[in-house]
């Protein structure tokens, strides 16, 4: 009979269950919680639990109905039943004879179109031959779930927006969907190190010690990230042999772990792990469906990567232009480095710290936590224990050598060695630090003092990227800090930093020659113009050049932020069209007050040619290798800044012997005269590079067509492929 409801289901929760009492097999209404709602005549006298005098309503199916050994499969059938899809197979039924093969058949109960539990039957088999069958049958309703199922994970992959996401689905539908009771989802930690990110199943104490471990520690889940390979381990002697570091010294039960490394592109992002109680082989259908549930995995744990690096670089262009901003505020540096040094909390840090160097001791400026008392704690720790001039390590030792030191990981070790008392131990202890760095605060030779950063509460662990990303702050407020001495603090600020932003030189690369130029225009006020040189793979070459408009401090800020915007996409698609969509969009969404020119460019020597994408600058030329110029396509768009729009990239040929000429407009502009002007002499010049090295001859050329008198600075950039 069809369901009145769904249409096409015929099975409802029967309005009169004591129907059921009919059946001559032990049949059972079942919630959603997986308890007995009603339970027949032939249940009620047959399964182990009635007959010893407890009810069956409220029962759960899988505890008091199913042998233990086979809970878990049964646990994933029944997972599957409550999401809609029937099941059928052999399960072990424990009635008052002992246990007994029965044929199991699960099916859902629908009420309103949604599932409201199932209806268990569990009947005898004929013989062999039927048995043979029903086992069949639960293969193909097994293979049929495990499609849902797959779907379902890898859906909710795809669309994923953060590890935590990737982490909940792994955890729970993909470990249910097998069955597994305990799960771990374990990501790299730096190049040495695994950390747990989501786990199930362990107990408190295990979850501690492994929350992050050495590399190479042997676990299921680190030789499936050092190998790329899946590893299976059966029985708890084959867990004791192969991975004593898990099992120490207290015996375990038996159990069975397949654990899946994370492969993304060319290296291996973590592993997945899922452990069952007893022997338990995991069959080729399911390390099928693990298998693919870890590719899908790994595909959205790498674009979240991606994604998040994006976001990260972008923060931290941001940080630095508001951190700049704020160094350029005020003469009163103490009350600019306070308000860095909260900049830097808790985004980048759990606690920053900047002294600064007054005779034989350290004066700290700043401090900051988002604990007030903390802060106060740190200061009068400070004041009780002030740092040993003649340390071997810490603040005054990278005083003395100018260079940064990267704790990754703070032991107790190192407490214990960097405590002068008891009481110096507990509260360094209490402070629960787990990684820190220090930079210098050096400024025209001299290092005036040193920034602090230390992870706590974060659990974060720094690396390179972010020693560069400290030194580059540190820098910045080291030059506020002596240019307020200085008393120009304005001025000086702005050089430093376009001199920061600007690369000091271009790499030297095979087959390429490049060289670059920048003049300024005298005025006292820095300008915002920009370049660089990229090699980005394959032997190919990412150029830009661009031009912020106004001057200032202001432009060169968003200079700085500008030319580390156009590293940081190239870095993830270095396509003319994927950069320049991703600066409008940046811009689109954080605003801008400056409008910026850019012409980017991609030489690619495998296919002799040239990339393009222009926003409003003016276009480069080619010197070909026969003498003649070609001058490349005007910008198809407004300058960046301007609003969202529609740009197009265009392809030009390139081959060896071409040098292309890239510029800002104080190259060619002269007062009271066509732009076409300034493009034509740039034409006519071009020809007095050849014979010779682009460095030697690039600052002849800027001579030859700048105008002295021109208020504007000039930037030039030339690459020539040489073969």
């Amino acid at each position: 009979m069809m369901c009145p409801v769904s249409g096409d289901r015929p099975e409802c929760w029967p309005a009169e269950p004591r129907l059921l009492d009919a059946f001559g097999d032990v049949a059972v209404l079942v919630d959603l919680s997986c308890r007995v709602a009603y339970a027949n005549a032939a249940a009620r006298s047959t399964v182990r639990t009635t007959v010893s005098g407890a009810p069956l309503e409220g029962a759960d199916l899988l505890t008091e109905f199913l042998d233990e050994a086979e809970r878990a499969r049964l646990a994933a059938a029944v997972e599957q039943v409550l999401g809609g899809e029937p099941w059928c197979g052999a399960a072990t039924l424990l009635t008052a004879a002992g246990p007994v093969q029965r044929r199991v058949t699960l099916t859902p109960m629908w009420r309103d179109g949604a599932v409201v539990g199932m209806l268990c039957v569990a009947a005898s088999f004929d013989g062999p031959a039927e048995q043979g069958e029903a086992a069949a049958v639960e293969g193909r309703l097994r293979a049929g779930g495990s499609l849902a199922r797959l779907a379902r994970v890898t859906s909710e992959l795809a669309v994923a927006e953060s590890v935590d996401a990737v982490e909940r689905i792994i955890i729970t539908h993909a470990a249910d969907a097998v069955g597994a009771p305990i799960a771990t989802l374990t990501l790299r930690d730096g190049d040495d190190a695994l950390r747990i990110v989501g786990l199930r199943g362990l107990q408190e104490s295990d979850a501690r010690r492994w929350r992050r471990y050495p590399l190479a520690i042997g676990t299921p889940s680190s030789e499936a990230v050092r190998t790329g390979r899946m590893v299976t381990v059966v029985g708890a002697a084959e867990l004791t042999r192969r991975f004593p570091d898990v099992i120490g010294d207290t015996p375990v039960p038996d159990q069975s772990i397949v654990a899946l490394p994370l492969r993304a592109s060319d290296r291996t992002l973590g592993a997945i792990a899922l452990s069952f109680r007893g022997r338990r082989p995991v069959d080729a259908a399911e390390l099928e469906f693990l298998e693919i549930v870890a590719d899908t995995c790994a595909q959205a744990l790498e674009r979240i990567g991606v994604s998040e690096e994006v976001a990260a670089q972008t923060a931290k262009l941001q940080f630095l232009a508001d951190a700049s901003a704020e160094l350029a505020s005020s003469l009163d540096y103490e009350t600019t480095l306070a308000r860095v040094a909260q900049l830097a909390v808790p985004t980048f840090a759990d606690w920053c710290g900047i002294d600064v160097v007054d005779g034989t001791r350290l004066n700290r400026l700043a401090v900051a936590h988002v604990d007030p008392a903390k802060v106060e704690l740190a200061r009068s720790l400070q004041d009780r224990y002030p740092a040993d001039p003649d340390a071997p390590v810490g603040p005054w030792q990278v005083i003395r050598s100018g260079t940064s030191l990267l704790v990754p990981e703070v032991t107790d070790e190192m407490l214990v060695a960097s405590a002068k008392d008891e009481e110096h131990l507990r509260i360094a202890r209490d402070l629960r630090l787990c990684s820190a760095l220090t930079v210098p605060l050096s400024a025209r030779g001299r290092v005036l003092g040193v920034m602090t950063w230390a992870a706590a509460e974060s659990e974060r662990h720094f690396g390179p990227p972010d020693l560069a990303f400290a030194e580059d702050l540190a820098r910045r407020a080291a030059v506020a800090i002596d240019n307020a001495e200085l008393h120009s603090q304005t001025l000086v600020a702005a050089v430093q930093l376009q001199q920061a932003v600007l690369p000091e030189a271009m790499p030297s690369l095979p087959a390429w020659d490049i060289a670059s130029h920048y003049s300024p225009s005298g005025r006292t006020e820095v300008g915002g113009d920009f370049y660089d040189a990229i090699p980005i793979g394959g032997g190919r070459l990412a150029v830009f050049v661009g031009d912020v408009m106004g001057r200032g401090v202001r432009a060169a800020a968003a200079m700085a932020q500008m030319r580390s915007a156009v590293r940081a996409y190239a870095a993830v698609d270095p396509s003319p069209e994927a950069v320049i969509r991703s600066l409008d969009l940046m811009l689109d969404r954080y605003g801008s007050e400056q409008l910026v020119t850019l012409l980017y460019m991609v030489l690619n020597p495998r296919h002799d040619e040239l990339m393009i994408a222009n926003a409003g600058h003016p276009p480069g030329v080619i010197l070909r290798g026969d003498l003649s110029t070609e001058q490349l396509p005007y910008a198809d768009g407004a300058p960046l800044g301007a609003g969202r729009q529609r740009r197009r990239q265009s392809r030009v040929p390139f081959r060896a012997g071409d040098t292309l000429l890239t510029f800002t407009d104080g190259l060619i502009e002269r007062r009271d005269e066509d732009i076409d002007q300034g493009m034509k002499r740039v034409h006519d010049a071009m020809p007095d590079l050849v014979g010779r090295q682009l460095v030697d001859g690039l600052s002849d050329l800027v001579d030859r067509l700048r105008e002295p008198s021109h208020d504007d600075d000039v930037a030039v950039l030339a690459v020539r492929r040489t073969e």
